[in-house]
């Protein structure tokens, strides 16, 4: 008698689609039932992953969770300006969701264990774990546990007739989803490569993007973006209509080395042109409407909400405080940015709120409602410690001479 049912996160891609079998001739297990979660993949890539896991496993699910994507996750690491070593993250925002749809498939069908196609080297292996195991399901996972190689693995589903998106010639290993798509593997592995522009699907090279700038305007209320260009639009279809325009403009390419939660450094390429556009846009109007001291030590915030997204530690409790202040400062993150879209490139050129902490006339120069000569009294005292050791030390060296 065989281990009954395991749910395996599925994408329709090499690793996953390989695990189908493994988990039945090497683990031991009945029924293999996978899951697709659409969190803003291109609609072939879903329809591919449908057809192969209804074709493949003993039964499959697809469940749309883009909206949720966009709202619990995307929105709130716009507001905490959400990067990681310079770069707008995707990959690592979408893991939890995902882990968590099958979760919910996995209970639903009785099963105790859960399977994914993560290898032992990347990040995604301790997202997912740390999920499954926070509901109590064990964690099956086929390419770490057999110490597998990309060759074997092509190799493997040749064997087994089933159709993979790569070769061995051509091993890129792509993730994707409305807000980031990742590239990675194959010569990509050698940081020197230079790669082809046939690894980019979103954007196109600065070189070739158009010759004449475009402007656009985006609307924020409470720190999310709602409009583009005067036009009110819910937060997926704003993103991807952004992805579309910014992309067109050659803006969201990241070629760098990143370092992995294991220490290990690896080459990655993205692109994310909605996000370049929609981040910088929110951090420049952070800036009008929060007071300096808000600005301090909100980057000390985003800056660990971004380590712990990263990490996927959505359950871990610091990450639950983050949120509660950073959302209490976007209460006045309200107003409008103009940018403009130039070969690669995104420039603000102007922005307002209603909240801001501005006022031009008390900073014009033409201006007379604060009188200069109150200054005065400040700058008799501004820096006197350090002009009192500077006069100290300055007193010494002339004795000395």
């Amino acid at each position: 008698m065989g281990k009954g049912t395991i749910v395996l996160a599925y994408s329709g891609g090499l690793d996953t689609s390989i695990c189908i079998p493994l988990l039945k001739e090497r683990y031991g297990y009945d029924r293999v039932i996978t899951v697709a979660v659409h969190v803003g993949q291109r609609d072939e890539e879903i329809r591919i992953a449908t057809e192969k896991g209804k074709k493949l496993a003993d039964r499959h699910y697809t469940i749309d969770a883009r909206e949720k994507f966009v709202r619990d996750h995307i929105f709130p690491s716009i507001k905490a300006n959400g990067s990681y070593e310079g770069y707008p993250m995707g990959t690592s925002l979408a893991r939890p969701l995902i882990a968590q749809e099958v979760v919910n498939v996995a209970k639903k069908e009785g099963a105790t264990a859960i399977a994914h196609g993560c290898t032992g080297k990347g990040n995604d292996q301790l997202r997912f774990d740390f999920i499954i195991r926070g509901a109590g399901l064990e964690v099956v996972a086929p390419i770490r546990e057999l110490n597998l190689t990309r060759d074997w693995e092509i190799d493997y589903a040749k064997e087994h007739a089933i159709p993979v998106p790569v070769r061995k010639g051509k091993p890129w290993s792509m993730d994707e989803n409305c807000w980031s798509r990742s590239i990675e593997g194959g010569r990509l592995e050698d940081p020197s490569y230079h790669p082809s522009e046939e690894i980019y699907l979103w954007t196109v090279a600065p070189q070739k993007a158009p010759a004449k700038p475009l402007k656009i305007t985006i609307g924020f209320d409470k720190g999310i973006p709602v409009s583009l260009s005067g036009k009110k639009m819910a937060g997926y279809a704003l993103i991807q209509e952004l992805n579309r325009i910014a992309g067109k403009h050659g803006i969201g390419r990241n070629d760098m080395i990143e370092d992995r939660i294991l220490g290990l450094k690896a080459r990655e390429n993205y692109e994310h042109p909605a996000a370049t556009v929609i981040l910088t846009a929110h951090r420049d109007l952070e800036s009008l409407v929060l007071s300096r001291e808000e600005l301090v030590f909100k980057r000390m915030v985003d800056d660990k909400w971004s380590e712990l997204a990263y990490m996927g530690l959505v359950h871990e409790p610091l990450y639950a405080a983050l949120n509660a202040f950073i959302d209490t400062t976007q209460k006045r993150v309200t107003g409008s940015v103009d940018l403009e879209l130039f070969k690669g490139s995104v420039r603000v050129l102007g922005r307002s709120s209603d909240l801001a902490l501005y006022s031009d006339d008390l900073v014009s120069f033409d201006s007379s409602s604060l009188d200069q000569c109150h200054a005065i009294g400040v700058s008799q005292y501004y820096g006197i410690q350090a002009r009192l050791l500077r006069q100290k030390t300055l007193r010494k060296t002339t004795r000395k001479k």
